[in-house]
């Protein structure tokens, strides 16, 4: 058995970024950039008025000045603020030349054309100037980031219209297994719900993949051996179940005759021992364990760094600290990732591991806030220790 470390190396290695593609903003939420992105314009392109009020030259205030104009946004006034003179402006709308401060509404009395200054204006006073978000030819995002929807604001208002992002890896998924059927479906004596799969996909989704289902195969080799053909341009493969040791675990059997070469097989960690990792011809394949629990823990830790890596982006998994609400025991030679439940106390984080922690029950997994890490033969901790956890 290798380490757990050793393994997450061993599968990052085998992958490198997917290509290029070009895609309208209004297609790039949660994508991953290419490339870093420029603005093509400066924001505001002009002083604009951060009020309603009136433009006027800061040393004809407090005073009696002449309307000679409005400046609404989008409709900026034409002609220039002289002396005794003030333009009506609104929210947005371009501060004329001349005038250099803005005394809002509120702080004036207008009788028709003639509007009494009741306050001083300084200059520069509710004025946002040219360039005061960004510039022409700024950075507004990295190469690597994935697009938020605050960022999608930022490259729009650079009037960026498309983008050049990481392709979405494809992620062929096939579960194997006779006593498995789709939620809904009639299951034989001794029967299970295939269920790991969906959370699977949507794991594979929320990580910046494309889940591709290959659906459920019977564990017959010549069923299994058609994973090398339905995979496609898949540019991961990844089976659930199949994976251990037995005459029914077919992965390795059925896909060794067509090209499936194994790099590791079994990972010194709880749950999720029996992982294989290893290519179908050019396509890395990853071998996730059948138990629900085991499946989705092992998606975490090897799944997400693989798409990661795809991607372009850091193929670190999350990790923090927490103080320990109640005490464990000494571990044993695997490392244990063990389901538990985040609280916060005077500010810090607690964590408290569930009392059962059987590699079926997804309901303990479906509650759990974070993951705590027990190394290898980690001593017995405390209540109030300092451990790692990797939250949900």
């Amino acid at each position: 058995m290798i380490s757990v470390d050793d393994a997450t190396k061993r599968i990052v290695a085998a992958f490198a970024p997917t290509q290029a593609q070009t895609v309208a903003i209004g297609e790039a939420a949660g994508r991953v950039l290419e490339q870093d992105v420029h603005a093509r314009m400066t924001q505001p392109p002009a002083p604009v008025s951060s009020m309603d009020g009136y433009a006027v030259r800061a040393s004809d205030v407090p005073g009696t000045l002449r309307v000679i104009g409005s400046s609404p946004a989008g409709h900026p006034f034409n002609g220039r603020v002289g002396a005794g003179e003030t333009v009506r402006i609104f929210t947005g709308g371009i501060v004329p030349d001349g005038a250099d401060g803005i005394v809002i509404q509120e702080d004036t009395s207008a009788d028709g054309d003639a509007v009494a200054m009741k306050v001083t204006a300084k200059p520069g006073k509710h004025i946002r100037a040219a360039g005061m978000d960004f510039r022409e030819g700024d950075r507004l995002a990295a190469a690597g980031r994935r697009l938020s929807a605050r960022d999608l604001s930022l490259i729009a208002a650079g009037d960026v219209a498309q983008l050049s992002v990481r392709r979405r890896p494809r992620v062929a998924i096939a579960a194997t297994g006779d006593e498995l059927s789709p939620p809904g479906k009639p299951r034989g004596p001794g029967g299970i719900v295939a269920s790991s799969g969906y959370g699977l996909s949507a794991m594979v989704a929320g990580w910046g993949g494309e889940p591709v289902d290959l659906g459920i195969l019977p564990d017959r080799i010549e069923a299994i051996e058609r994973i090398a053909e339905r995979a496609g341009d898949a540019d991961l493969v990844v089976t659930l179940g199949g994976a251990s040791v037995g005459d029914h675990d077919l992965i390795q059997k059925a896909l060794g005759p067509k090209g499936f070469a194994l790099d590791f097989w079994k990972i010194a960690m709880r749950p999720g021992k029996p992982l294989i990792f290893g290519r179908l011809g050019a396509t890395p394949l990853l071998g996730l364990p059948g138990n629900p629990v085991s499946t989705l823990i092992c998606a975490i830790l090897f799944l997400q760094p693989a798409i990661a890596a795809l991607l372009g982006t850091s193929t670190a998994v999350p990790h923090m600290t927490a103080r320990l609400a109640c005490g464990l025991g000494a571990n044993d030679t695997r490392q244990d990732y063990v389901r538990a439940k985040l609280s916060t106390r005077d500010g810090e984080p607690w964590v408290e591991a569930f009392t059962v922690q059987d590699s079926s029950m997804l309901s303990a997994l479906a509650t759990a806030d974070a993951l705590i890490v027990r190394a290898p033969h980690a001593p017995a901790a405390a209540a109030g220790e300092r451990v790692a956890v990797i939250p949900l």
